[in-house]
């Protein structure tokens, strides 16, 4: 008999190059059981090529009904050693940030596995209350955790789309985990920064309750992205928790607490890994 899925869920995903880019340099994964965005980094085919070659990896397991922690860990090391081993000219050098959540379960609840490196981001709401799950891997947020600059300055700040992990770009490949309990009416939000650099978490709260279906959700985002000025590549994957499953079967035991750690001008708005302005200087 095929396994259940812990949480049955409705997705919505839409994606967009925005208005000055030539190419779309994100990629999405939304089936079964993971939601994932990836943004490339390295300029035109490079960082299209790393953001694919990411989300290409993930696609096997994302058809297993369920997701365990070493099983989610095995395939993200793949996935780096995949973009690593690209060729000259077909990737070679570029890099991706990567974000999302995953269907677990852990001691036969069901639970929301969140991974992030980089700055794409994972959102929760719930009961109308939108929650960041992800923490960014950026220059800018480890200003605001140093107390150096306040969540509003950090989102004008010059510096604020160089990254500090990523996938390849000789950047540090350490995903952060979250284990959050899943609810039912739970919707997930998983993006590039090419929403949060367009729209302020209110903004998008307020869309994500003013629409029902995730796929209008997804749409209306990007949409309204769009109409801030789509600076930048824009990507969202909307998922909605309809029911929980009770009675799971975990086939690993996964620690208890919920939060584990896996061992630019103003108007620039490409993601950089920090790694390549040695001389300030963004080499793409």
């Amino acid at each position: 008999m095929r396994e259940a899925a812990p949480i049955a869920v409705s997705v919505g995903a839409a994606t967009d190059v925005g208005l000055r880019r030539q190419s779309n340099e994100d990629a999405y994964l939304a089936q079964g059981s993971l939601y994932l965005v990836a943004d490339g980094m390295g300029g035109h085919v490079a960082g299209e090529i790393a953001s694919a070659t990411v989300i290409s990896a993930f696609t096997d397991l994302s058809l297993r009904p369920s997701v365990t922690l070493d099983r989610l860990r095995e395939t993200f090391a793949d996935a780096v050693a995949r973009v690593a081993a690209l060729p000259v000219g077909a990737g070679a050098g570029a890099g991706t940030t990567l974000t999302g959540v995953a269907i677990g379960s852990l001691d036969q609840n069901a639970y929301w596995i969140v991974l992030n490196l980089g700055d794409s981001r994972t959102y929760r709401l719930s009961s109308r209350v939108l929650e960041q799950i992800s923490v960014d891997h950026s220059v800018v947020q480890e200003l605001v955790d140093s107390g150096e600059l306040t969540a509003a300055q950090a989102a004008t700040n010059a510096q604020r789309n160089i990254v500090t992990r990523s996938i390849g770009a000789g950047s540090r490949s350490e995903p952060d985990y979250w284990f959050i309990p899943a609810e039912p009416g739970d919707r997930i939000l998983v993006c590039s920064d090419g929403l949060t650099g367009e729209l302020s978490d209110e903004h998008i709260r307020s869309i994500l309750n003013a629409e029902p279906e995730p796929q209008a959700a997804a749409a209306r985002l990007v949409r309204e992205a769009l109409q801030r000025g789509g600076r930048d590549n824009v990507t969202v994957v909307v998922v909605d928790a309809l029911s929980i499953l009770g009675d799971l079967e975990g086939d690993e035991t996964i620690p208890r607490h919920l939060t584990a750690v896996a061992d630019t001008p103003p108007d620039f708005d490409d993601t950089i890994p920090r790694d390549r302005l040695t001389d300030g200087v963004n080499h793409l």
